[in-house]
């Protein structure tokens, strides 16, 4: 109940003035969600259902149910239970996501838990994801099959941007270009099939369709590479500076840093491909890293991708619904800050 309570509050922060009773809807509408996460991640073992309410548990930003929930208020009065149903088919898509990802990536922590694979081992976390995506798929068939099909092929894409980021650049591409494609497959697919569910509940026409899709994939940009910034520059997110940089994970910043080729920087791009393990060393890293222009053309991006996704909502109609969606691109920004 938490999370759907902080992330209703930040919307309304975000937006300024928004009208009391849209941010009660929304607030009531993600306290919903909320609960029907944990009752769509019930089995008939306790097992099941204890590893599959595992992440769900740990909390989470809830991003996707919040897009669902920001595009269907487009309406003047959507169905709450439409509403609900498709943000339970974004989120319960992400978290089985994260299961694979984690037997993927062989990580230890999810959410500052320890990681399904961990806990139990791999087969059981890819298992459980399976699970999942089936409730997702469930859930879905209850909405009509124009959902049913963008939910697959948004499946569809965050496979191949797995594929895409397991085998790495294709010989000849570039190392930035290939990593954007598979944030935008991996990342932005889903956020942008987030918010075009909550505009098919709204019941808005083709041309705000195609916008809260484009919103959507560049805001799913901005989403990520903003913890692409927070994991060299945070001491106060909550998330450990340099877990990514001493996993030798690439990120936005660091890419753009290895294509210096001024002398000065040969110490940073020695440390960007050693062992970090040790303390000194990552430290060492973080503050070259800190001070690199690479930081300042990063966020540049990262700021001009956000008003890419501002301008793409011109086509929805005036309202709080809009006023909110666009705040979301100042407090997207505000985390990397």
């Amino acid at each position: 109940m938490l999370a759907a309570v902080s992330v209703a509050s930040q919307a309304a922060d975000l937006a300024g003035e928004l009208p009391e009773e849209f941010t009660a809807r929304v607030t009531g509408l993600l306290d919903r969600i909320e609960e029907r996460l944990a009752e769509a991640a019930v089995a008939r073992t306790d097992f099941v259902t204890q590893a599959a309410q595992h992440i769900i548990r740990a909390g989470g930003k809830r991003f996707r149910p919040m897009l669902v929930v920001l595009a269907s208020l487009l309406a003047d009065d959507p169905d709450d239970e439409a509403v609900v149903r498709a943000a339970l088919v974004m989120e319960l898509t992400h978290v089985a996501s994260l299961y694979h990802d984690d037997v993927m990536d062989e990580a230890e922590l999810r959410r500052g838990a320890p990681s399904a694979n961990q806990r139990w081992d791999n087969t059981v976390a890819i298992l459980v994801g399976d699970f999942l995506f089936s409730r997702a798929s469930s859930i879905v068939a209850t909405l009509g099959t124009d959902y049913v099909k963008l939910q697959s092929d948004t499946f569809a894409r965050l496979v191949q941007g797995q594929i895409a980021e397991t085998r790495g650049p294709r010989e000849g591409e570039e190392l930035l270009t290939h990593y954007l494609d598979v944030l935008a497959d991996k990342t932005g697919s889903l956020i942008a099939a987030s918010a075009i569910f909550g505009g098919m509940v709204a019941g808005v026409g083709q041309a705000e369709l195609d916008a809260l899709a484009a919103y959507g994939e560049e805001i799913g940009m901005v989403f990520q590479l903003s913890d692409d910034l927070l994991d060299i520059a945070s001491d106060t997110s909550g998330k450990t500076p340099g877990t990514d940089l001493r996993a030798g994970v690439p990120t936005l910043p660091t890419l753009l840093a290895r294509r210096s080729t001024d002398p000065s920087d040969a110490r940073l791009l020695a440390l960007l491909d050693a062992d970090l393990s040790r303390d000194a060393d990552l430290a060492e890293a973080l503050g070259l890293m800190r001070a690199h222009p690479a930081m300042a053309e990063a966020r540049q991006e990262v700021n001009r991708r956000a008003e890419v996704a501002r301008a793409h909502l011109a086509p929805l109609p005036e309202g709080p619904a809009k006023d909110a969606l666009a705040a979301l691109c100042d407090g997207v920004i505000s985390r990397s800050s």
